[in-house]
């Protein structure tokens, strides 16, 4: 369940981290028929995720969430407080019928250092609160080179894409392993 950086704007779907990562885990673990429900919208904040997430528990019931919201929340000055509460009940919400993974992102420096940094800590929060992984940063390694984004300088381009996985893989491999034991 994500946003735009999730839901491959600007591209076709099939060029998005998610339906790579799809691909990479029927590559890597033929033992276990694992299905990937891209659940994300672009525009998407936390409360948009988790007012749809009832629905979307019931009707796929996955062992795994993995959550990357609140970039919307932090480029529209949103309140940190309700971000992080939304977060938490999502991940609450997922960890009664499996378990979830959460996935950070940063804000541009202008919306100055205490929001920014305030923004980022609260992944961190929500993942320590409810014991569960996190990545700290989707875009690790791409934020700052102009030319893995689009003209918006906000969504990365469909190059930028497997870099996105190979950031989340590591540990989200990890993840699975534990589920599958």
């Amino acid at each position: 369940m994500g946003d735009s950086l999730s839901a491959a704007y600007g591209m076709e779907l099939r060029q998005g981290w998610v339906s790579l990562l799809r691909s990479r885990l029927k590559e890597h673990d033929q033992h276990f028929n694992w299905k990937v429900v891209n659940a994300s919208i672009s525009g998407d904040t936390t409360a948009g995720g988790l007012a749809r997430l009832p629905n979307l528990l019931n009707k796929y019931k996955p062992v795994l969430c993995i959550i990357a919201l609140g970039a919307n929340n932090g480029l529209r000055g949103q309140s940190l407080k309700m971000m992080h509460y939304d977060l938490g009940e999502i991940v609450s919400q997922c960890n009664l019928i499996g378990s979830s993974l959460l996935i950070g992102t940063k804000l541009p420096p202008n919306y100055g250092e205490k929001y920014t940094q305030s923004f980022h800590n609260i992944y961190r929060q929500v993942a320590n609160r409810h014991r569960i992984p996190h990545i700290p940063f989707l875009l690790d390694g791409i934020a700052l080179q102009d030319e893995y984004f689009q003209q918006d300088r906000l969504h990365p381009t469909a190059e930028a894409q497997p870099i996105i996985l190979n950031n989340v893989w590591p540990l989200l491999e990890e993840v699975l392993a534990n589920i599958s034991k």
